[in-house]
């Protein structure tokens, strides 16, 4: 469920991110750096609390999100809510990019007809319609 004033939390925890670079070792990442933290902002649900401080590179988060059982991070984020079809997301809501990383999508964060990414010089976007997953928040 979402929380009371959750657009103005998720807004504040996007400002916050807005140019902070992608980076495994302090885990920035789409999923931790990203992904969870607006989660939490609008739900005040931590779905990182459990992944946060057991890697600090690449192959050790691929290693984490293999030992928790997930192929990718689509079962990873599937396991914790509900897929919907892309259009049907609304602002707040997961969207997964097919990528061709060991971790087979990318997370980015949902805000209209445009979706929040995470890259190396730190927030970006892309096209939802561009979207291959998308998930609930809330």
């Amino acid at each position: 469920k979402r929380c009371d004033h959750w657009r103005a939390r998720f807004d504040a925890a996007i400002d916050e991110m807005r140019l902070r670079p992608f980076d495994w070792e302090s885990q920035h990442d789409c999923a931790l750096g990203l992904a969870c933290k607006v989660v939490q902002a609008v739900t005040n649900v931590d779905f990182g609390a459990a992944y946060r401080g057991r890697y600090t590179s690449k192959s050790g988060a691929y290693r984490v999100m293999r030992k928790e059982g997930f192929n990718d991070l689509g079962d990873l984020v599937a396991s914790k809510l509900p897929e919907i079809h892309p259009s049907r997301c609304r602002v707040g809501d997961l969207a997964l990019y097919r990528t061709d990383s060991v971790f087979g999508y990318a997370i980015g964060i949902v805000n209209g007809e445009r979706v929040f990414v995470l890259r190396e010089e730190g927030i970006g976007t892309m096209d939802l319609l561009r979207a291959d997953r998308a998930f609930k928040v809330g």
